[in-house]
């Protein structure tokens, strides 16, 4: 099973944010032990750093060890541009889980996946998948 993990579940991490840090930091403890199974879009690390502040780094360095990152380009940009979402950010996740061919986004915010060819998961929920295979 693959997944892209969405900038919220790793916000969630670094800045532990309660209640929802519990199972974050289990998806991303599963990334780690599973190398290669996990995908962050590219524009997901400057995001995450971004509102995480400076001190992430160290953190963002040691994920960038073990998921991988979608080599998305033009042709994916344009692709993120004809999804009909209602956040352009959401759209370039869902190109990025395309290239990665995730079969599930792991996001807390899935309303905006509604319309996502790739369906979106609650961590909680990716981790009782995951169990139950």
């Amino acid at each position: 099973m693959r997944f892209l993990i969405d900038c919220d579940v790793l916000l969630d991490v670094i800045l532990d944010r309660a209640p929802h840090a519990e199972y974050s930091s289990e998806l991303v403890d599963w990334a780690e032990a599973c190398p290669g199974r996990a995908g962050v879009a590219w524009h997901t690390f400057a995001n995450v750093h971004y509102l995480g502040g400076s001190n992430c780094l160290p953190f963002l360095r040691r994920l960038a060890s073990f998921v991988v990152v979608p080599a998305t380009g033009s042709g994916h940009l344009h692709r993120a541009f004809t999804l009909e979402m209602g956040d352009f950010e959401d759209a370039m996740q869902v190109s990025s889980a395309e290239c990665f061919a995730a079969q599930f986004i792991v996001s807390r915010n899935l309303r905006d996946y509604i319309r996502s060819p790739i369906k979106a998961l609650p961590p909680k929920e990716a981790l009782t998948l995951l169990k139950a295979t």
